[in-house]
């Protein structure tokens, strides 16, 4: 089975980073170039607890000092530079 990039982490729960929209995750639906389709999206407008995204997706955030928006059902990111897939041991909601 050969497995490209557009579908490696496809309806698995990523961490997103874009160019001018910020930091995201949710679970990723699909996604063309850089144009991602997430369902159960959240965005991520600061955080503490972590130094880097790579710590974000490992062992997460300090939520009560973090800012993280609500979850919207679904979204469109587009100039997508980052994708990083959310391991089982962040603590991200």
């Amino acid at each position: 089975m050969n497995t490209t990039a557009n579908d490696l982490f496809i309806n698995k729960k990523v961490l997103i980073r874009t160019t001018t929209a910020g930091i995201h995750y949710g679970t990723l639906i699909s996604r063309d170039g850089k144009e991602v389709f997430l369902k159960n999206a959240r965005n991520i407008w600061s955080w503490a607890g972590a130094l880097s995204l790579n710590e974000i997706v490992t062992k997460g955030v300090n939520l009560k000092e973090s800012k993280i928006t609500e979850q919207v059902e679904e979204l469109i990111l587009t100039d997508v530079i980052a994708i990083y897939p959310i391991q089982k041991t962040s603590n991200l909601p």
